[in-house]
């Protein structure tokens, strides 16, 4: 069997984005999706930043110094980047180009701007899913739950997420976060579905005219 489903049809990999405001639920979906589905791996960002202890080089982050950073950006060599307090990160071209060609599918958990991005650079292999939480009440509640953060902190937090969700129209999919188990069954369907895509499927047209050929005999 090949990666596209069945003999003699190869499939390109597609990149699928989760972009959610803090507390709707991303990080959970994004490790449901990598523990359950094998065909699917996480984008490894480049970043500035210093590395923290128990950090891998290559599996959490490409660690490199800003000038190396900004050489990449002016190269081409990022999908996406942005400054993040202070930080600067971005996605590696090259890791996520191969991927594909492999027919892997590489998980993208980033912002809308990132997302904007990514979809400028590779629109025909990007899919954008938005999670929303049922309720204000509700993300903040989750906010607090958390119990990571301080009231002020959390407070900026909603106040983004009112920001970040203007953004919702940009997307391809939009999932509410009710329940997560009920969230990750519409994402996983759409991730299957995105994967039967015939643009996705780069063998199919030589398998078809396999077919016409066997049935003209």
């Amino acid at each position: 069997m090949t990666a596209g489903g069945f003999d003699g049809v190869e499939r390109r990999g597609l990149m699928f984005v989760l972009s959610s405001p803090s507390g709707a639920g991303k990080t959970t979906l994004s490790r449901m999706l990598l523990e359950r589905e094998p065909g699917l791996k996480m984008s490894v960002s480049a970043t500035t930043r210093s590395m923290r202890p128990g950090e891998v080089e290559g599996r959490d982050y490409f660690f490199v110094d800003k000038p190396k950073f900004e050489t990449m950006v002016e190269q081409g060599e990022l999908l996406e980047w942005a400054t993040v307090f202070d930080n600067l990160y971005g996605t590696p071209r090259a890791p996520v180009e191969a991927a594909l060609s492999a027919g892997q599918d590489v998980l993208f958990d980033i912002d809308w701007q990132g997302t904007q991005q990514l979809h400028q650079k590779a629109s025909v292999d990007v899919v954008r899913v938005f999670i929303l939480p049922p309720s204000a009440a509700d993300l903040e509640k989750r906010l607090h739950t958390r119990a990571q953060d301080s009231d002020e902190v959390i407070r900026g937090r909603m106040s983004r997420a009112t920001h970040e969700l203007s953004h919702w129209a940009e997307y391809d999919y939009i999932v509410v976060n009710h329940n997560v188990d009920d969230a990750f069954a519409e994402v996983q369907s759409i991730l299957k579905a995105e994967r039967l895509k015939r643009e996705r499927r780069t063998g199919l047209t030589e398998f078809v005219r396999k077919l016409q050929r066997q049935l003209e005999k």
